[in-house]
């Protein structure tokens, strides 16, 4: 086989193109978490600590 057609084969294999499409579909997904927890979680703290302070006395 000359280099032609294996670069010729492997632009037309699309298995990669999904893998790459999964990869930056769960890179998005895992940055969505991320800033949501960053965004919630202080506040999320202030309501644990408002909790713990009330059952405490």
């Amino acid at each position: 086989m000359n280099k032609g057609a294996l670069l010729n084969k492997l632009l037309a294999d699309e298995q990669g193109q999904s893998l790459v499409e999964y990869g930056l579909l769960l890179l998005v997904i895992a940055t969505a978490v991320v800033v949501s927890a960053r965004a919630l979680g202080g506040r999320v703290n202030t309501i644990v600590q408002e909790l713990l302070g009330q059952l405490s006395r």
